[in-house]
């Protein structure tokens, strides 16, 4: 499939080609005339975003008549999550959904791929990035070496911070110890902080004993349910480290290529009508989640809009040291700030 031709079915508004029977490729796995892959996902289970990848694969089986059947794992369920991209890439299964950040320490391009620090405010200005200016295809390229296919984003909103100490500007973070990951830690170190890049799993116990005076760890709800409220009595917004953010779903090539092109369709597809549902849904429960912070005697503090777009500025510099040089992350860099730009953010 050419680029022209996966940007096309990417960018379908609906699923009315996808209606006809679909002509079954070879696959590793099959049974009774349909493809079976396997998905791990970055959510323990029950949690919102897995149920949406839950919805994720019914749609896509939906979409290809049952051609196309993803069984979705919780995280870790079959490899512990930082095994997930040699996993897939082995084909130990045929599909995980990731956050590029986690690898942006070795592919300096993924960390243009999963946030951007001060960078774009809302989620629909990063989605547009993704599907009006290239971002799905240079993602693709950060991944095609390693025998591995981007398949489509999920993108949604900021994620906040949670400090055991007040923060009321920017400046007041230089010289605390912090948790943050991908192109965040390097940005955040510029601003001053002692950062730790802890993993998620660790976050809690960090703030509890004082390890650290404030985190990243995920939205607004899901931190609420890790109990964040408990130990950090202050959450800053908006999420200057990660003001919008995108998992994605990757596929083993191999197995990727042995699909039609309906399924491959699908996959694009569903992603998008995902990425749009939770977002939706991330959107009504933040309001909802806010005032049981504030109920738990927690102080919700909203940084200074232009205090936020002054260190945006600085921020660029940033970016450019965290390319490490590298031709694709430039080009990511560079394509994105010409977006900012023309939004005038920059």
């Amino acid at each position: 499939m050419t680029k022209s031709t996966r940007r096309h079915f990417i960018r379908a508004a609906g699923a009315a080609g996808l209606a006809a029977p679909a002509v079954v490729a070879a696959s590793s796995v099959r049974a009774q005339g349909t493809i079976q892959w396997r998905m791990q996902a970055l959510w323990g289970g029950g949690t919102t975003p897995m149920l949406y990848e839950e919805k994720f694969c019914d749609r896509v089986r939906e979409l290809t008549g049952g051609s196309l059947d993803i069984t979705p794992f919780a995280g870790g369920q079959i490899v512990p999550s930082a095994q997930a991209f040699d996993a897939v890439r082995g084909g130990a299964f045929q599909l995980m959904k990731t956050f590029d950040g986690y690898t942006a320490g070795k592919i300096p391009a993924h960390g243009f791929s999963s946030t951007v620090p001060f960078g774009f405010p809302e989620a629909d200005q990063y989605e547009a990035w993704f599907y009006e200016r290239g971002g799905l295809d240079m993602a693709a390229r950060s991944y095609a070496p390693a025998g591995l296919t981007y398949v489509a984003p999920t993108v949604y909103g900021e994620e906040p911070i949670h400090s055991k100490v007040e923060i009321r500007k920017i400046a007041d973070m230089d010289g605390l110890k912090g948790r943050f990951v991908g192109l965040a830690s390097a940005v955040m170190a510029d601003f001053g902080v002692a950062v730790s890049p802890l993993p998620t799993s660790e976050v809690y116990s960090a703030l509890d004993k004082g390890l650290i005076d404030f985190a990243d760890r995920g939205d607004i709800k899901a931190n609420y349910e890790e109990g964040l409220h408990e130990v950090a009595k202050y959450l800053i917004l908006p999420g200057v480290h990660q003001p919008s953010t995108a998992t994605c779903y990757v596929a083993n090539t191999a197995a990727y290529d042995q699909l039609d092109d309906q399924q491959r369709a699908a996959l694009a597809v569903a992603a998008r009508e995902v990425s749009g549902a939770l977002r939706q849904n991330i959107i009504v429960d933040n309001a909802e989640y806010l005032s049981k912070y504030e109920e738990a005697g927690v102080e919700v503090i909203t940084l200074d809009a232009d205090d936020v777009i002054e260190s945006r500025k600085k921020a660029v510099e940033s970016w450019a040291k965290a390319t490490k040089g590298d031709e694709l992350a430039t080009e990511m860099m560079e394509s994105q700030k010409q977006l900012m730009q023309e939004m005038r953010l920059l």
